[in-house]
């Protein structure tokens, strides 16, 4: 038995569709990412994909592409002219690999579109959404399904293999569905054979138009979140009544955009929501695709080996590492740059004014074409200081294209401050991020010398054609009165146990480590993320009985340390504002559901054996406190960079040591890989 067969049988096995097949269990699931509407955005979704069907997946599925108008406010595919522009993508995915299909994602977003001329069942406003839409007439409510057929016909003539079709996350079709933004009494409204209607028409009329020999994926809600939201016997018609209409394959989906329960972010556990798939494969014929949070080929092969699903989609994962299932195939398990589900550089974009989509741990990730590491046209000795995320993107991209590369750190361990973030539950995924790049250090020969402080004079007489200085931060210490104090610790001390944190703890700042602080120190019991039940407790979920929506009527029970803590910011902007916009409500809602209160517009005046005393928004208050712990920011380490430039050396600065405003790894990684792509 080959290899693949070996290691993962289940992950490696074909899949017979009747009039196709697919190579394998594996599949690229869709999102948008920007490039779409960027210059020249059809050549760089062309490398993108074929980048991606070269790592080996059975299957891909592009980012939403609107049918029309008023179904989207990026990409649409509705004539020849633009199907002629998607034949670069498909021609190029089958030029990498002839096995390997492509299908488009017809998108519509409905109510979410931010534009005025916006559309869905009812003029009920998204929470997210810009605009209150527009209610579909019945000749509009027959437009937007013939606009859906079309587009399906736009993408066989553009050579796709088939076509998804997304009925959850909000968009329109999902709003037909459920009762609160369907309040029609038509029969498009009313009971759940009505509200259901538009997505099977849907299907019926695109089936009609593709034909029998062309892949159907519909993306279905099997379980939204939602308080009232679908109840476990409609989510089962439905998926009955697709099927009947000619379905290939069914999506499930976990959320809408608007619900109040994490299902993508990095303090969700793996494959946390596959058994919700299992119960459905169970009622159907069709094969099955689940998703979110599969990040690992032996997490999709445990999936399938449960028979939680026939297909495993892994979207983000593909962002991180293109070779992801190549790799699995050929038994490089180490070598996955494993997506650590931060968002930052993907989703954040995404729905933070719709930018390009990139990935923190993969710079290259939507930037294929621009982007490269080619070979060094002359190798050479180049020297860097600080094991932290930036100086081992440099390291690893500097030695992947022949330079030799000398890593130096005065710690114990690679990684800098993520050794910090892994600790804070949550982030466990950070191990990961430090595995590949221990493992990219062996594979490319870079000569790592941890315990080891560097001086200017060590460098200049080492004879390095090249210095990198990435020695990142140090925390900055405010000018408060009592800074001093004993009750006062900086979080490294914090977060490394180094000091005892006692009861009652005031947390001066609320950026980002301020926020992973009060995590640490609130938290109490098994991490959510390593445990599917606890998680499921915390955000009210019951995966066993499916109340409507998963949620409805459930109480959320979080576990928390006994302690009194304050999270305090001097600006009067809600605390958490600068947090990623995918995740930064989670973490507001867990501390909170913890009991910390997050105070704006604090004024520090000073601390003394009574506690800190402050102005919060004028008005004068003192906190007795047992613990003070500064989150303040931070300040680049620049000392050996200014030594080197005062002798001579020409020395390049990359990461938190470059700029420290807050700590950023997105930055600091995608600045290390450029530069180290050009030297």
């Amino acid at each position: 038995m080959n290899q693949q067969g070996s290691r993962y049988p289940r992950l490696f096995a074909p899949l017979d569709l009747g009039f196709t097949r697919l190579k394998n269990r594996a599949l690229m699931g869709s999102m948008h990412t920007g490039l779409e509407e960027a210059e020249n955005g059809f050549e760089r979704m062309a490398a993108f994909f074929a980048e991606r069907a070269r790592g080996g997946v059975g299957m891909i599925i592009t980012g939403g592409i609107a049918p029309n108008e008023e179904g989207g406010t990026g990409a649409k595919l509705s004539t020849p002219e633009e199907a002629l522009q998607h034949r670069k993508i498909t021609q190029a995915v089958h030029a990498a690999d002839p096995e390997v299909k492509i299908c488009l994602q017809i998108l519509h977003s409905g109510p979410l579109v931010a534009k005025e001329i916006c559309v869905a069942p009812s003029p009920v406003k998204s929470r997210i959404g810009r605009f209150k839409p527009n209610e579909l007439t019945e000749e509009g409510v027959e437009k937007q399904i013939a606009d859906f057929a079309n587009c399906a016909a736009m993408a066989k003539l553009a050579g796709y293999d088939g076509v998804e079709i997304i009925g959850s996350a909000g968009y329109l079709i999902s709003t037909f569905l459920v009762q609160k933004t369907n309040l029609r009494t038509d029969r498009w409204g009313g009971s759940w054979e009505n509200r259901m209607r538009f997505a099977v028409e849907v299907i019926r009329r695109v089936r009609a138009t593709v034909g029998p020999e062309f892949i159907l994926v519909f993306r279905i809600a099997a379980m939204d979140m939602l308080e009232n939201g679908l109840a476990w016997d409609e989510v089962v018609s439905l998926a009955k009544a697709v099927e009947a209409e000619g379905v290939n394959i069914i999506s499930t989906h976990f959320c809408w955009h608007e619900a109040p329960v994490p299902t993508i972010a990095t303090m969700v556990p793996r494959a946390a929501f596959t058994q919700v798939t299992g119960r459905l494969r169970k009622e159907v014929g069709v094969p099955m695709i689940t998703s979110n949070r599969i990040n690992m080929p032996q997490v999709a092969e445990d999936v399938l080996s449960r028979g939680d699903a026939d297909i495993v989609s892994m979207a983000r994962p593909m962002l991180a590492d293109p070779e992801l299932v190549l790799k699995a195939a050929q038994g490089r398990e180490d070598e996955i740059n494993t997506c650590i589900a931060c968002n930052q550089a993907c989703l954040d974009h995404t729905f933070g004014g719709r930018k390009q989509v990139s990935c923190l741990v993969n710079p290259r990730a939507c930037n294929e074409t621009l982007l490269q590491y080619p070979p060094a046209a002359r190798p050479l000795r180049i020297a860097v200081v600080g094991a932290g995320p930036s100086g081992l993107a440099y390291a690893h991209v500097a030695a992947l294209r022949g330079h030799r590369v000398t890593l130096f750190d005065a710690a114990a361990e690679i990684g800098g401050q993520f050794n910090l973030a892994k600790r804070v539950p949550g982030k466990e995924e950070f191990h990961e991020t430090l595995r590949y790049y221990a493992r990219m250090m062996e594979l490319h020969q870079v000569d790592v010398r941890l315990g080891t402080s560097v001086n200017a004079a060590m460098l200049v007489a080492g004879g390095f054609d090249q210095v990198v200085i990435a020695t990142g931060i140090t925390p900055r210490k405010p000018e408060i009165e009592g800074i001093d104090h004993p009750m006062v610790i900086g979080y490294i001390d914090a977060i490394l146990e180094r000091k005892p944190v006692g009861r009652r703890v005031a947390i001066i700042g609320a950026g980002g480590i301020g926020f992973d602080v009060a995590e640490l120190i609130t938290h109490a019991g098994k991490s959510a993320s390593l445990d599917i039940e606890v998680f499921a407790q915390e955000w009210g979920i019951d995966f066993r009985n499916h109340p409507r929506g998963g949620v409805t009527g459930v109480e959320r029970r979080v576990a928390a340390a006994d302690r009194l803590v304050y999270l305090m910011q001097r600006k009067i902007d809600p605390v958490g504002k600068t947090l990623g916009r995918t995740t930064g409500w989670t973490h507001r809602a867990t501390l909170a559901a913890r009991g910390v209160q997050m105070l704006n517009g604090v004024e520090y005046l000073r601390i003394d054996d009574s506690g800190l005393h402050a102005l919060v928004n004028g008005e004068p208050r003192l906190f007795e406190l047992d613990t003070v712990i500064v989150c303040a920011g931070q300040m680049p380490l620049r000392t050996l960079y200014d030594e080197l430039s005062a002798a001579g050396v020409a020395t390049t600065l990359v990461g938190g040591a470059f700029e420290a405003a807050e700590l950023d790894a997105k930055r600091a990684i995608d600045q290390a890989c450029r530069l180290a792509a050009q030297v």
